[in-house]
């Protein structure tokens, strides 16, 4: 239940400090986990990225300052836009109408009311998973720097994974490829929570070129989830089941330590593996580092 409660007191932060720019380093403390894992999290609990909504509620709560009168300049500049007509487009997207009409009579509007998560035990579904203690390994392959903005990232990793199939890296990993974990990993990982980089890569001990580069992952315990399907659907579906239903319910709680996330493709994927969302596939794990609740 912490993890909820955790979650919760963060929407309370983004509430209180709705006029204000919000510190989503902060979101993340409250939460007990790094910035890239809150807004990742909260995208697949919420089904809606954290910039949107916090967009959504300044724009709920912009009518209601409307219908008392307030200027809309004045209203622009207490939700943070540097001018009426920056406040005039986000409005519009999101009502469909002007600032200028919402304050008229009989005018349709949308508001979307303040999130508050609960825990969901729905039995009905398994969710197939192991723990296991794994010892550090090194793993090598291509690196590319995330945006702080996780909705961008949305965008960067599935075109490096494009890229990387049509020249030639995939088949150049594969190739190199040795021990237990025989198969692709996509790696977000951290050494200081403020900036992300995402790895495309392989275990082994072989010896690389200087195209590549290399990372430790660290000797932690893992909770390892089986999945496979259509990527975004499936992916997004179990991330959420993980977070909604089994930390809260299992006795773990995510290791923050050391700033990780692992994806893993089985070795047998790979001639085909061209990570874009709409991609089936057949088998996939997610990995994620844990502790046991105190």
């Amino acid at each position: 239940m912490k993890w909820i409660e955790r979650l919760n007191e963060a929407i309370n932060y983004i509430e209180e400090n709705i006029t204000e720019k919000i510190d989503y380093e902060q979101l993340a403390k409250i939460a007990c986990c790094s910035s890239y894992h809150f807004q990742r999290m909260f995208a697949y609990i919420a089904d809606v990225p954290l910039s949107e909504y916090i967009r959504r509620r300044r724009m709920s709560l912009a009518v209601t300052d409307l219908q008392k009168g307030e200027k809309i300049i004045d209203i622009a500049v207490k939700y943070g836009y540097d001018s009426p007509t920056a406040f005039n487009r986000a409005f519009q997207n999101i009502h469909g109408i002007s600032p200028s009409l919402a304050k008229q009579d009989g005018i349709i509007l949308k508001t979307y009311p303040l999130i508050n998560f609960k825990m969901n035990i729905k039995g009905s579904e398994e969710i197939k998973f192991r723990l296991e203690k794994k010892d550090a390994f090194r793993i090598v392959g291509i690196i590319k720097k995330l945006d702080k903005d996780f909705e961008e990232n949305g965008k960067i990793v599935p075109g490096m994974w494009k890229e990387a199939k049509e020249n030639g890296t995939i088949k150049k990993l594969t190739g190199l490829m040795e021990g237990s974990s025989e198969g692709i990993f996509g790696i977000s990982a951290s050494k200081d929570l403020k900036e992300w980089q995402y790895y495309i890569a392989v275990a082994t001990t072989k010896k690389i070129d200087k195209t590549l580069v290399e990372f430790t992952v660290p000797s932690l315990t893992w909770a390892v989830f089986c999945g496979g399907g259509h990527l975004t659907e499936t992916m997004h579906e179990l991330e959420k089941r993980i977070i909604t239903e089994w930390f809260p319910t299992f006795g773990y709680e995510y290791n923050n330590g050391p700033n990780i996330a692992i994806e893993w493709y089985p070795k047998t994927n790979y001639d085909n593996l061209n990570l874009t969302p709409s991609q089936q596939i057949p088998e996939f794990e997610i990995w994620i580092p844990v502790n046991k609740t105190k």
